[in-house]
Order: structure tokens, then sequence, then C-alpha cells
């Protein structure tokens, strides 16, 4: 039979961008198809704002690059557009630590420590990633609490997928000979999560899939995929539609093989409706061991008018705070101010309504110095964002409900909160350093919900189909040809931020899949190595 491809890849992040340059190496035919939108660097918002092009709400017409998905025990902040969650992520890309490796469905199937460790390599290169050059004032608060706690030497510039160069400076491609976009170097405004404006941030659309495009991929924008079926040729038939127009024709493509690469909210629930009709021979662990990386994010913002907290790159420092657990300083570019609307005082008690006392009692003992973090001092330039992270684990499971949308449930261990004992006390010692006040989330400060930006699992590894979704080459069980890679594939809780080990794992997946009978497609060059090594 003819297919119109060998491949279909569900999603442009960095599964489906890895996907997208290997397969097209091989020389297979590839196209990539994701919901969100194509953006150049003019496309991007200068501030939070404008919410238009910084969220993606269809309902409202509003198509940017972060989505806000917010469920009974977790609120979800994930990336659309070409390029998935690197077009809105904080660039931060460390190595997680031994337990990761060990721990999870898939700690005892192979040596994964060592397994990973050349594609990790590869992943830093192909990323442009190195450690951050420069600190500015909310790192320096940060090295400042490291000596205050005697831990001074687990402070660090983490590597960072940011081209640095000469600041404002255009450059023929540095990173593949040429063969890559030009590139300007950074210039510290702090604007890489409402989308990179100065061409600094390497992001997938200036890497795997502007060089996978060069090889013939093909990349649909604004389109979802709403249904793939298994044919008798041991291929598959993939059901598209625009997921941006009024007016939304659907359209059938073959393939002979379909990876699976949109994020776990992508990915899982789509799983989740084919398990009910079209792909039956799916894990019944489709949806579970979801883990959020047993994080906080918490907000300080100083009284400190000399202080600006917005400049820098989004994540330009980490404090390992104990063998468990880590710490980084999260910002915004001046003038972002958006989620001080949804912000309210740090609170804490087992029930709401104790929370909501807290809370209320906060802005009336000092109602002036709220009034000036809320209405006075510019939010993002007066605020930093901790990220706090633990590799402690707990899981949750997504599920459909009879509406056909999604909606989560504990999976095992404690469920998903805010109220982490060793955030809160990180939390007063920062505050105390830059003389700030604690904010988070209005659903953690009033329900101790947890918001998350590192949402994983729900496909997972398994030894057989009673254990997961997958096995160590990422195939899926019951079908032939399909795979999953992206972060729903991770099987145990990293601690740190993801987006590194998914591209090292999806780097080994693609490594095992042979060259088309035809022939493989002259690659690219091997990435500079611009200090990258772990």
């Amino acid at each position: 039979m003819e297919f119109d491809y060998d491949y279909i890849i569900i999603g442009s992040g960095f599964g489906g961008s890895v996907s997208a340059l290997r397969l097209s190496e091989k020389g297979y035919k590839v196209l990539v198809v994701e919901k969100g939108k194509w953006f150049k660097a003019e496309d991007f918002p200068k501030t939070n704002w404008n919410l238009k092009k910084w969220l993606w709400m269809p309902a409202l017409r509003f198509f940017g690059i972060m989505k806000l998905s917010i469920f009974r025990h977790v609120a979800v902040i994930s990336g659309t557009g070409v390029g998935g969650g690197s077009l809105v992520y904080a660039n931060t890309l460390p190595v997680p630590k031994r337990a990761f490796y060990t721990s999870g469905s898939w700690g005892q199937l192979e040596n994964w420590e060592e397994e990973l460790k050349p594609h990790y390599e590869k992943a830093l290169k192909m990323l442009g990633a190195v450690p951050n050059p420069q600190l500015f004032d909310a790192d320096k608060a940060l090295e400042k609490m490291a000596e205050d706690m005697g831990r001074k030497a687990h402070f660090e510039h983490p590597h960072v997928a940011v081209y640095f160069g000469k600041e404002g400076e255009t450059v023929k491609d540095p990173y593949f000979e040429g063969k890559g976009p030009n590139r300007t170097g950074c210039n510290f405004c702090g604007g890489c999560m409402t989308g990179c404006r100065h061409n600094a941030k390497n992001t997938l659309d200036k890497n795997y899939l502007w060089l996978a495009q060069r090889l013939g991929a093909e990349i649909l924008a604004e389109n979802e995929v709403t249904d793939v079926k298994a044919l008798a040729s041991e291929a598959y038939e993939v059901t598209l539609r625009s997921s941006t127009s009024f007016f939304r024709k659907t359209r059938k493509l073959s393939s002979k093989g379909v990876i699976f690469s949109g994020g776990v909210l992508g990915t899982v629930k789509l799983l989740l409706k084919l398990k009910q009709k079209s792909l039956p021979k799916l894990s019944d662990k489709v949806g579970d061991d979801i883990r959020t990386n047993n994080e906080t994010l918490i907000s300080v913002s100083t009284a400190n008018k000399k202080s600006d907290l917005s400049k820098g790159v989004a994540i330009g420092s980490l404090l390992h705070t104990d063998d468990n657990s880590h710490l980084e300083v999260v910002r915004y570019s001046r003038g972002s101010g958006f989620w001080k609307l949804l912000h309210l005082p740090l609170a804490q008690g087992n029930t709401p309504p104790k929370r909501v006392f807290n809370v209320i009692s906060q802005l009336l003992r000092s109602p002036v110095s709220w009034f000036k973090t809320y209405f006075i001092n510019g939010w993002s330039r007066s605020t930093a964002v901790l990220l706090f992270m633990q590799s402690v684990d707990s899981t949750i499971r997504l599920k459909r409900n009879f509406l056909g949308s999604m909606s989560t449930g504990i999976s095992s261990g404690t469920k998903p909160t805010s109220d982490i004992p060793e955030s809160k006390e990180l939390t007063k010692r920062y505050s105390k350093v830059v003389n700030g006040k604690a904010t988070s989330f209005v659903l953690e400060s009033l329900a101790g919900i947890p918001t998350t930006a590192h949402i994983l699992g729900g496909a997972v590894m398994g030894k057989d189909a009673s254990e997961g979704v997958i096995n160590t080459k990422n195939e899926v069980f019951g079908y032939n040809n399909m795979y999953v890679i992206d972060g729903a594939m991770i099987s145990a809780n990293p601690g740190v931020n993801p987006s590194l080990s998914i591209t090292a794992i999806a780097e080994r997946a693609l490594s095992l899949i042979p060259a088309k009978s035809n022939g493989a497609k002259n690659g690219i060059p091997e990435p500079v190595d611009r200090n990258t090594s772990i």
C-alpha cells in the first residue's frame, strides 16, 4: 500500500522535535501536527498583559503560547505552538540525580543512568546549553541565602538553552556549521517565558525542527488529531481538524507509524479517548502514574525599590537545598505583571475557611505594604518566583469523565499539596534576604492546590502492559510502530526541570529505530561543543 507518510508525529515539543529530525535523517517521510501557531520573534507579546498573544484559550480566540489547565488536585502550566513547551519554558536544563534512574515503573528495566548518559550529552549540545554566565539581583539574593544556610557549595549557575554571544549582536548560526538560523546575543531582559523577542532563546524551531524541515519534514500548525485508527495493513489512519478556525473540517491521512508527542495533557487525553473505541488494546495504565515533580511556585515581592528582580534569564540560579530538593529563582520581564491578579498572600491551613481567614488577616495587618505590593511597585520588577522541586514521589491519575473532558484522582501516595514545610521555610529565608512578602496562585492560597509547570507521566514504561503503556524502546504495548515520546513517558520523579530528560530519552528511542530501507539522508554536522559537559 501507498501511505501519505511514514510517520505522523502528534506534537512538536521536546519529544516530537527530536523524532522529526532523527526520522528525517533516517530517510522517512515525516509529518508533524501541532495544534498551536507558528511564531516569529515579533509575534510574541511584549508583556504578559497581552493575553491574546500569551495565553492559549481558543474559546476566547486567544492563540498564545501558554495554557493553564485547572483540575481538582493540581493546576498545570503547559506550552502550545510550533516548538511546544520550548516557547514558554525557562530554558533550564539540569540533569536529574541518581534516584530518578532507579525508581518508578522503569527503575529496574535498564541501567538508565549509564544508558542515557551519551544522550544527555547530545541533547545538551543540540539545545546549545551553557552555564548562565551572569547573576543579577534575584540570583544574588539566592546566593546570599545559600551562604547564610552554609550551602554556598550547592549554589549553581544552571545550564540554560540561550545564545549569549555579544549582547544584541546578530551572527551566523553558531551551532550547526551555518546550517541553522542566525542568532542574536541575549540582553538578559527576563522575557523568556512570554516568548523571546530577541532571537536569543534556543527554542526547538531553531534547532531540531529547523534542521528537520531542511531534510524534508513537514510541519502542519493549527491542527489537532482527533482520531487514530489501526488499519488491517498494520498502518494507521489519522484524523485531523483545525484547532483555530471556526469551520473545523476534518481530513484523514495514512501512515505506517504514529508518534504521540503532545505532552501529558495532549497525549494522555487523546489516548484515553482512543482506548474507548479506536485503539482498545491500549494498556489500562493509560492516565496512571502522573507526577507533578512535587513542586511549589511561590512569589516573593521586595519592598526595596533599588532592586530589579526582572533582570536576567528566566532561571539564572539554583540551590540544592538537600539531597531530595532544590530551589530556583524564576523571573518575568519588566512590565509583565499579569500574575499579580491571580496571587494572594501565601497562606496555610488544613481547610479552605482557615486559609481564607489567614489571607484576610495578613491583608488587614499590613494594608499599606500589601497595597504597595499589588499597586505601587512594578510586580515583575519587584518579584521573584521561587520554584521548589522534590524527587519525593506522589502520583495522580487522569481519567475521562462522562462529558469527555479530563479529571484527576489519586493514584498512589499522598495527594499533591502546596503545603510543603521545606518550601515554606525556604520562602521565609528568601523573603528575609530581599525584605519581601510572599504570595502564591489563588488556588494554592485558598485551597492548597499546587501549581506545576512540569506535569509528567500517564503513559509510563513497564515490563508489560500490566505495568506500563510503553516498553523500554518507547513502543506502545499492543500496537506495532506506535510510540509515546514526550513528558507522558517519564516514569519516575526527576525532581528537576524535565525538558532535558525528555530530550535525552527521545534521542535514545529514535536511535533504536532503523533507517529506512532505501537509505538515510545526509544528516547534520555534530553541534558545536559550547561547554555542555555533564
